[in-house]
């Protein structure tokens, strides 16, 4: 893993944010371009009962003790209470800005299960917008780790949701998305945007492959008046795989929307996607195609209230088989797909209040894991994830959140993944916080085809208990 190029990479998108920046700081003083900087410093010591994700049989625990220095830059305001910058916001933002977040951290371990190394996490958003109308953004997050479970960063993404293909062991992995879009708007809700992606994944261990995802996302949406509008989307997806076949992905979704009022639409949706794989003698991959017809509706309770949902069916179709033979003509694999379907459904619920934040989501279907650790590829998939965040003081917040997945892949791996977390951030003073956090996360495979032990059940079944105590000090 070249972490010298990553970090070259990351360098230049940081020079390319800090030029889009740059009206904002043309005229400003000194004492004012100093204020957009924020250092601050953290120290994290967790205990970690299980920290490779092992079965009980195998698994050791650890302390990890966890420091590091990060800089912010922002052009966005801070907060009056905290004095701290306020997020990007797609409901209220300024003509350009540029939001940076980066935290490089040394990791270390009490009982050498792993070798010491150094972290990173960074997190940029940067736009500019012409006459109103045209917008240009660039999102970027590097991250650098060893933590099994990988936080999912994509727009659809609920809070606390995690990628499917978490590795098991602490090998370190990088992770750089890069997301350039361009969005034109020429009338009341008349959007049309262009969206771009770049998904590098690399892992040092021989036991996960390395993958490279890029795809461009062209979306229309057109109200033909007040009540009545339509959207259209393509997306088109390329991945390069390090031994599994290189796979592309075409996507065609059409949604007809009406609208009551500006609060109460309903919709009607067809999507078909077709995957392809490249074809290769020792590692072969069926192409298939899927369909999914859809209804759904978004209902706003009141401006702090909202609720979504969707419902539909989709059909997998695998339209071909493999058969391989040797030069004498006997067959030595045989390789037929078996069509999949089942009901779709996404129910999310928002609320935002003076003191509370809650997020509840209820999804099923299906899902596709290509460029994880372990490229678990098509599977059936349920999930329910909420969190639910509480400000009990002025200065002392908790969080509870929650999460359940259950994925079936088509070799007959069936995983159950659930975990919950209780956190809490406590700003003693205006610089200074304590944040205490418990979890308790694990995985039980309901039916497998691979190594198992009768006495100890599948080789991928695991529980962790971990405690952190954080402590951040921002200057």
């Amino acid at each position: 893993m070249n972490l010298t190029s990553q970090l070259t990479r990351f360098g230049r998108l940081i020079f390319i944010l800090l030029v889009l920046s740059a009206p904002s700081m043309v005229y400003a003083d000194t004492g004012d371009i100093l204020s957009r900087f924020q250092f601050y410093g953290t120290a994290q010591e967790t205990y970690d009962s299980n920290v490779n994700l092992s079965p009980k049989r195998d698994r050791e625990s650890d302390t990890i003790t966890n420091t590091g220095l990060g800089l912010r830059f922002s052009t966005l305001p801070r907060s009056e209470t905290t004095g701290e910058f306020q997020p990007p916001s797609t409901t209220r933002e300024t003509r350009y800005g540029i939001y940076l977040d980066f935290l490089p951290s040394y990791v270390y371990y009490a009982r050498g299960t792993s070798d010491n190394y150094v972290s990173l996490s960074g997190n940029m958003d940067a736009w500019y917008t012409w006459d109103k109308n045209l917008t240009f953004r660039v999102k970027d997050y590097l991250i650098r780790s060893e933590e099994p479970l990988e936080q999912n960063y994509s727009s659809s993404a609920l809070p606390g949701q995690i990628l499917l293909g978490s590795q098991t062991g602490r090998p370190i992995y990088l992770r750089n998305v890069t997301q350039p879009s361009l969005e034109y708007r020429f009338g009341e809700g008349d959007i049309v945007s262009v969206n771009l992606l770049n998904n590098v994944y690399k892992n040092r261990s021989p036991l996960f492959e390395n993958s490279m995802e890029n795809s461009i996302n062209p979306k229309v949406t057109y109200w033909l008046n007040i009540r009545h509008g339509v959207s259209l989307e393509y997306a088109l997806d390329l991945g390069d795989l390090q031994r599994s076949p290189d796979t592309t992905a075409n996507l065609g979704r059409g949604r007809y929307i009406y609208r009551f009022d500006p609060t109460t639409s309903v919709f009607a949706e067809y999507t078909f996607q077709r995957r392809e794989f490249e074809k290769q003698v020792f590692n072969p991959a069926l192409d298939y195609d899927i369909h999914v017809p859809a209804v759904g509706f978004e209902y706003g309770f009141s401006p702090t209230l909202s609720l979504t949902g969707k419902f539909g069916y989709f059909w997998q179709i695998v339209p071909g088989q493999i058969i391989e033979k040797d030069k004498k003509g006997n067959i030595v694999l045989t390789l037929i797909g078996s069509n999949e379907g089942g009901p779709v459904y996404d129910i999310v619920i928002k609320q935002r209040t003076q003191k509370t934040t809650y997020t509840l989501g209820f999804q099923g279907g299906y899902t596709e894991d290509y460029f994880t650790a372990q490229n678990l590829g098509f599977a059936k998939y349920n999930q329910v994830v909420g969190t639910i965040t509480h400000q009990l003081m002025e200065r002392f917040a908790v969080t509870l959140s929650g999460r359940y997945q259950r994925p079936k892949f088509s070799e007959g791996r069936v995983d159950n993944l659930w975990g919950l977390t209780t956190a809490g951030s406590y700003r003693i003073l205006r610089w200074l916080t304590l944040g205490p956090e418990l979890s308790y996360t694990g995985n039980h495979s309901t039916k497998v085809h691979w190594a198992e032990n009768q006495s100890n059940g599948p080789a991928n079944d695991y529980t962790d208990f971990r405690g952190i105590f954080r402590v951040t000090a921002t200057y």
